[in-house]
């Protein structure tokens, strides 16, 4: 399905996208510590994501859309690719419940710039902060699954419990990704 110029509409998830495949891409990141490094956050407040007391969850997506603003060329044909708004929808729609289960913060992260985040969150009016990793700071340190195109390198869409500045739980590949925070919810659910 391609949309006619102009008229892209970042809410929606177009039937028959394709589904990103496990290619082990975050198979080591369970029991990893974040690095001591703050990124750049949406409310103007750097975060270090190490420093974090109690649960944090973070979640990670390519890229978010701007509404009639053209997706990168082929973008709904690379796997996982779209559904950044719908993913950040799903966060903001289930974050009192989040709190109720006792994550103590909740991010999205890209590798957009803050401004343009900042874009986002305020016409999704997101209850919680994006950060930036522009710089690809975190992801390297990681080694966080990437894919390129369009000559940007963004990031393979997950979702990351983490404890005290670890990695305890790591949701890789998301899709659909406007169920990821229900995926989310329902773990931390089971183990409350």
């Amino acid at each position: 399905m391609t949309e006619a110029p102009g008229t892209h509409d970042p809410n929606t998830l177009p039937p028959n996208i394709p589904a990103p495949q496990d290619d082990g891409g975050a198979a080591h990141l369970t029991g990893m510590t974040l690095p001591d490094l703050a990124l750049p956050a949406t409310d103007g407040a750097p975060v270090n994501l190490s420093q974090l007391k109690g649960r944090t969850i973070v979640y990670i997506y390519p890229r978010t859309g701007v509404p009639g603003v053209d997706l990168p060329q082929g973008w709904n044909d690379i796997p996982g690719a779209r559904g950044c708004t719908p993913q950040s929808c799903s966060f903001r729609d289930h974050f009192g419940e989040l709190k109720r289960l006792g994550v103590a913060q909740l991010y999205g992260l890209s590798v957009q710039n803050t401004a343009y985040q900042q874009e986002a969150a305020q016409r999704l009016h997101l209850p919680f902060a994006i950060l930036s990793d522009e710089k690809l700071a975190l992801t390297k340190a990681l080694n966080l699954p990437t894919f390129v195109t369009s000559g940007m390198t963004l990031l393979k869409r997950m979702a990351l419990v983490v404890d005290d500045g670890m990695i305890t739980k790591v949701f890789y590949p998301v899709f659909p990704p406007d169920k990821n925070a229900e995926e989310v919810v329902a773990w931390l659910a089971a183990r409350h």
